[in-house]
């Protein structure tokens, strides 16, 4: 535990806080366009999922990480560097999730809770991924690749996606709460996925 609390001030350091600021400021600007006119408040719906979107694409660099192939070399094991990312990077995604709500008018503000469940699954979508290229592969910026394929899968998502499996579905649609459903299992099996890709394999590969 006092290791632990030793690598919170370097840990914070090598966040790529800059990368996760640019997406967040591009969701808000999103939201904020549902204040400019009667047209975007009808689109409020879809200009949140936007912003969910790109807070998500910068959430996908929070492992990138330079040194990495140096750091691997240090006792604290990597399940416990990346928490301590997550951990670092959840309170400024909470207060950004609310500072997006609250910019949507009140009136056109879609449900919040389901809406939260769609943040919490694209969120934990990005950094799985990039937990699944760090545990996978000598990459050291699993940020770009994982940025790129989020991107592909939601735009194919809503063009390709079975409409019985919906995911990306209007309010006063009747299939609003199945879809919902779909997303909670999405972030149950993120979670899962992440935790399990969090682990260092057992052998490492051999780089010559």
């Amino acid at each position: 535990m006092p290791l632990t609390r030793q690598l919170v001030l370097p840990v914070h350091r090598t966040v790529p806080w800059g990368a996760v600021g640019a997406s967040g400021a591009a969701g808000l600007l999103f939201t904020a366009l549902t204040r400019t006119g009667e047209t975007a408040e009808r689109l409020s719906l879809y200009l949140l999922r936007a912003a969910i979107l790109a807070f998500a694409v910068g959430l996908a660099f929070l492992l990138d990480d330079p040194a990495r192939h140096t750091t691997a070399a240090v006792p604290t094991r990597r399940p416990v560097r990346i928490a301590l990312r997550v951990a670092l990077a959840a309170p400024a995604a909470a207060a950004w999730w609310t500072a997006a709500l609250l910019l949507v008018p009140p009136g056109v503000r879609p449900p919040v809770g389901d809406l939260t469940l769609e943040a919490g699954a694209a969120c934990v979508l990005a950094v799985t991924g990039a937990a699944a290229v760090v545990r996978f592969s000598e990459v050291a910026r699993p940020g770009p690749p994982v940025a790129g394929g989020l991107l592909t899968t939601a735009v194919l998502a809503m063009l390709f996606w079975p409409g019985r499996w919906a995911l990306f579905v209007p309010v006063e649609d009747e299939r609003w709460a199945a879809a919902h459903d779909r997303w909670l299992v999405l972030l149950t099996g993120a979670v899962i996925l992440g935790a399990v890709c969090a682990v260092e394999p057992l052998r490492r590969r051999i780089r010559f």
